[in-house]
């Protein structure tokens, strides 16, 4: 016997009423405008851009060369970017000229462009903007296989960055002589965007570096009571008493110790370290002191002693032309700058003469052990760890990606 099915479950169904806009209405809506970009090529024209940018509106050549109110895209800079809004009617909504993509201001940085709009009259209105770039962290890393800025530039660094990296941790690397194939490096940093592309950077956030083995760090802290500064991961302040070096990205040229002196033809002691440069390299104040003497002395030409702290002194010779308004007397900060390189005085080609010297005594600065700064203040730890510990994960990761790819190289 076969049982009878049992009886069907009720099936239940909901509805709900949906307010529909009337007929036509979706019709009317504003088509929103397409937007077209072009970057300028060196010999465009504005007739040139117009054209790629596919507009062709009556009187806008016209009013684009001949209008005072347009005269900022009179000059095209290569590299530059116009963009153009075209309606569903192929009508122009607007025209831009980024002809100023960045310019650093006090709250970081400002994007300017011309803007062009028909005026409903037949014509054209044409006017100034600017508006602050929205800021972003952004990270890189690079590995050296022959030098810094080569690494840089394959990591997309821009420049502006690596001479920060090079300034922060000058006190720790000496940039000149210490970097080896194979050190790496992993930053954390401001960057400034309009409409998706980078237009200027801002501070170093975080920073780790590995040079010969030994991994260095840094990270930006500002207690907001008027300390701030770049400190390792440990809370040490890495404004070392003394920079490694006066001049950025130089190579030395004669060392401290006894030489065939170039000029005299005899052998004699040279009390400093000379650096090879070109006429018109800055030269920087290793540490902060006071100008003890600035002026022409024999045979080092136009020099320049400071007097820094306690029984240190430091003295920078041959130097083509002082910083300007620099005197005697005056306090100097570390990294400042006080001169440029030159040939004066007893000198076969322009370079700086280094001296450091202890109880007007010179001292070799490739090898003497240089003052260390102070540690951060007990009262700032804990806000400085909590900064620490949310850069850690970026770096880890970049870490990560550098021993990976490693490890794929050697397989």
């Amino acid at each position: 016997m076969v049982q009878p099915s049992a009886p069907p479950e009720p099936v239940f169904q909901a509805r709900q009423t949906l307010n529909l806009a009337p007929l036509g209405a979706i019709g009317t809506q504003t088509a929103k405008p397409y937007v077209a970009s072009t970057r300028i090529r060196r010999g465009d024209t504005v007739a040139d851009l117009l054209d790629r940018l596919g507009v062709d509106e009556d009187g806008l050549l016209a009013f684009l060369t001949h209008d005072a109110s347009a005269r900022s895209i009179y000059k095209l800079y290569p590299g530059r970017t116009i963009e153009a809004a075209l309606d569903e009617h192929n009508d122009l909504v607007w025209l831009r000229y980024v002809h100023t993509p960045g310019t650093s201001v006090k709250s970081g940085v400002d994007s300017s462009w011309l803007e062009v709009r028909p005026d409903g009259k037949g014509s054209f209105s044409a006017h100034e903007r600017t508006m602050a770039a929205t800021p972003e962290l952004r990270i890189a890393e690079g590995e050296i296989s022959s030098s810094l800025f080569g690494a840089a530039d394959e990591a997309h660094l821009p420049d502006s960055v690596t001479l920060e990296m090079v300034d922060v941790l000058g006190s720790r690397i000496d940039f000149l002589k210490d970097l080896r194939k194979g050190d790496r490096f992993r930053v954390l940093y401001d960057a400034y965007m309009h409409d998706g592309e980078e237009v200027g950077t801002g501070r170093i956030r975080a920073l780790e570096f590995i040079n010969g083995g030994k991994t260095y760090s840094a990270v930006w802290f500002d207690n907001g009571n008027g300390t701030s500064g770049y400190y390792d991961f440990s809370g040490a302040s890495l404004k070392g008493a003394f920079l490694k070096t006066a001049i950025k990205f130089t190579r030395i040229s004669s060392r401290f110790g006894m030489r065939m002196h170039p000029l005299h033809k005899k052998w004699s002691g040279h009390k400093g370290v000379d650096y090879a440069a070109p006429t018109g390299t800055p030269i920087h104040a290793t540490a902060d002191g006071t100008v003890a003497f600035i002026g022409q002395e024999n045979g080092y030409g136009n020099v320049i002693i400071l007097k820094n702290f306690g029984q240190y002194s430091t003295l920078y010779a041959h130097q083509s032309r002082f910083a300007a308004g620099l005197k005697k007397g005056q306090h100097v900060q570390q990294g400042q700058l006080i001169g440029y390189v030159g040939q004066t005085g007893w000198a076969t080609g322009p370079h700086l003469h280094y001296e450091f010297r202890i109880n007007d005594k010179p001292v070799d600065p490739l090898s003497v052990d240089l003052p260390v700064a102070r540690t951060l203040d007990p009262a700032d730890h804990k806000a400085f760890d909590t900064l620490v510990a949310r850069y850690q994960p970026e770096i880890k990761m970049m870490a990560a990606l550098q021993d990976s790819r490693i490890e794929v190289a050697q397989r």
